[in-house]
């Protein structure tokens, strides 16, 4: 997490949208000597309580399942768009140097298991709906003994973050001229757009 709290993105919905469209989060834990990770997609959601629910699943021999099913504590990283910022953007303004600006998302909590046939089927339902107009996949398209043993192989589980925030670093600590030189040379990159959200 950035340090600076100026970029410190704690706006619930600001963050489930972040999610919703960079959903590929990286699954951090402590081993027994170093930090594991792992990647999965990740389904974010409100739940019945309002509280965020997020939900992923992993190979059953991944290390890092193995450390979640001991009762291990995971953080879930998730990154957005990103991009290089070169100083020369800024225009005439002296003693800047390259950074980059980025959004991202940090969840951290208790993972606990969750039904891996009902993840399967909600996550299938959820990207295979962006590929409309294709016809959308699901599993009555496989055999049920090589479904069953598919699921087999997989542990799901599902998070109620203790801590949910985010970086939202798009230059707020430059000026509005610098950063609308950022936006025209980055061009229709999507940190372009969301600079060009921000208020003058």
């Amino acid at each position: 997490m950035h340090p600076a709290p100026l970029f410190r993105e704690t706006d619930t919905d600001t963050l489930l949208a972040r999610i919703c469209d960079y959903p590929l989060g990286l699954i951090v834990v402590n081993g027994e000597t170093a930090p594991l990770a792992a990647h999965s997609p990740v389904l974010a959601a409100r739940g019945e309580d309002g509280g965020v629910r997020l939900r992923f699943h992993l190979s059953a021999n991944n290390p890092v399942t193995k450390r979640l099913e001991a009762g291990a504590a995971a953080l879930i990283v998730f990154t957005g768009p990103e991009a290089y910022i070169s100083p020369d953007w800024y225009g005439e303004v002296p003693d800047q140097v390259p950074t980059w600006n980025y959004l991202s998302v940090e969840a951290e909590g208790m993972p606990v298991p969750a039904d891996a046939i009902a993840f399967l089927d909600d996550v299938s339902a959820e990207f295979e709906s962006r590929l409309l107009p294709k016809p959308p996949w699901t599993r009555a398209k496989m055999a049920p003994a090589a479904f069953d043993r598919m699921v087999r192989a997989i542990r799901a589980f599902e998070m109620a973050p203790s801590r949910f925030e985010g970086i939202t670093k798009l230059g707020q600590n430059k000026t509005p001229e610098m950063r609308a030189g950022v936006v025209a040379a980055l061009g229709e990159h999507p940190i372009s757009a969301a600079m060009g959200k921000l208020p003058s």
